[in-house]
C-alpha cells in the first residue's frame, strides 16, 4: 500500500500476538509481535519482548515481514513463530534473544471468546484466545543467560482492530502443567456507536472444565480498579485481587499507530477467587501472573 497522495486517508488498523512462555519456577517471558497501519498509510511492524525486570521494542520494515493465520505462520526478521513452536533470533540494540521452543498443539477455547461481538467488524479492539495453556519444550538465552522452559506452560491471545481501549482491565494467569488451570479476564470501556459502555469477557479451565462470564451471557460488573475486579453471572461469581505488581512499559496503538505506551506486569501477585451457586471452587493465589491496568486514552 503506497501513499502517493499526502492528504488521502486510510483506515488505521492493527494486529498483534501475545505469546507468553513460562518456565516450572513461574519465571516469565513474552513476546508481541504486531503489524500496523496509521492513517497516513505507513505500514510497519513491530517485536516487543518483556520479562519482569525490563521491555524492550523493535522495529522492522514491514516489506520483510509476514503474516498468516491459518495456519499461524508470523516471520519478522529472522524470528519465526507457529502452531507448532517459535524460533528466536533477535540480535540487535545491544539485545539478544536465541533458541527454539516447541509445543504439541495449543489448548484452544470451545468458543470464541468475543461471542456475538466477533460478528461487528468494525470494534476498536477484538480480542482473541488461541491457547489457553499448553505445555513447553527448550531453551531460549537472553542477553547471555540461558532459561529453560521445559515442563512449563506456554499461552497465546491475540488482538486486532485501530486503537486499545481508552480504559481497560486484563489478566491472565495459569499453573499445573501438563493440563494447567488457566484463567483470562478482561475489561474494557467499549465505544458502540451511538453507545459507549463497559463490557468483560472472561474464561476459566479449572480442573478440565470450562467456564464463561462474559457481557453477552449477562455477566454483571461489580467492581473494577486499579486494583482487580469482580464478575456476578448469575450463579457464578469470579474475583481477582491484584496483592503486588512491578510493572514495564509497553507500546500499544492508537489509530494504527504505536504511540501510546501502557504498564504490564508479567510477574503479578494476584488472588483469583470462583464461586459457582455461592460455594467457593478455588481460590488461587498465583505470583507469576500477568496484569495491565489502563485509564487513559492518551497516556503517551
Amino acid at each position: 500500500m503506497k501513499n502517493t497522495n499526502n492528504k488521502k486517508q486510510y483506515s488505521p488498523y492493527f494486529k498483534g500476538w501475545y505469546f507468553k512462555f513460562q518456565t516450572m519456577q513461574g519465571n516469565s517471558i513474552a513476546l508481541i509481535p504486531a503489524f500496523h497501519i496509521n492513517s497516513h498509510g505507513h505500514q510497519t511492524t513491530s517485536l516487543q519482548v518483556i520479562t519482569d525486570k525490563k521491555s524492550w521494542c523493535f522495529e522492522y520494515p514491514y516489506a520483510k515481514s509476514q503474516f498468516s493465520e491459518d495456519p499461524l505462520k508470523i516471520h519478522i526478521a529472522q524470528t519465526i513463530f507457529t502452531e507448532q513452536g517459535v524460533f528466536l533470533n533477535i540480535n540487535k540494540d545491544n539485545f539478544s534473544l536465541s533458541g527454539t521452543l516447541h509445543w504439541s498443539a495449543f489448548s484452544p477455547l470451545q468458543s470464541n471468546i468475543m461471542g456475538p461481538f466477533r460478528f461487528f467488524k468494525k470494534m476498536e479492539c477484538s480480542h482473541g484466545v488461541i491457547s489457553m495453556g499448553h505445555p513447553l519444550s527448550g531453551s531460549v538465552t537472553l542477553n547471555g543467560e540461558q532459561i529453560d522452559f521445559s515442563g512449563g506452560i506456554g499461552y497465546v491471545e491475540t488482538d486486532c482492530g485501530h486503537s486499545f481501549p481508552s480504559a481497560y482491565l486484563w489478566t491472565q494467569c495459569a499453573w499445573k502443567p501438563p493440563q494447567p488451570n488457566s484463567i483470562i479476564l478482561s475489561i474494557a470501556t467499549i465505544p458502540f456507536r451511538p453507545i459507549k459502555f463497559t463490557g468483560c469477557i472472561c474464561a476459566i479451565i479449572y480442573q478440565g472444565k470450562e467456564y464463561r462470564l462474559a457481557t453477552y451471557q449477562g455477566a454483571k460488573i461489580k467492581y473494577w480498579s486499579s486494583t482487580g475486579a469482580m464478575l456476578q453471572q448469575r450463579n457464578l461469581r469470579f474475583s481477582a485481587e491484584l496483592l503486588d505488581t512491578s510493572a514495564q512499559p509497553l507500546r500499544a496503538p492508537i489509530s494504527g499507530s504505536m504511540s501510546r505506551t501502557i504498564q504490564e506486569s508479567l510477574e503479578a501477585k494476584l488472588r483469583y477467587r470462583f464461586w459457582v451457586d455461592n460455594h467457593l471452587l478455588f481460590e488461587h493465589i498465583d505470583e507469576h501472573a500477568s496484569f495491565e491496568y489502563s485509564n487513559s486514552q492518551c497516556n503517551h
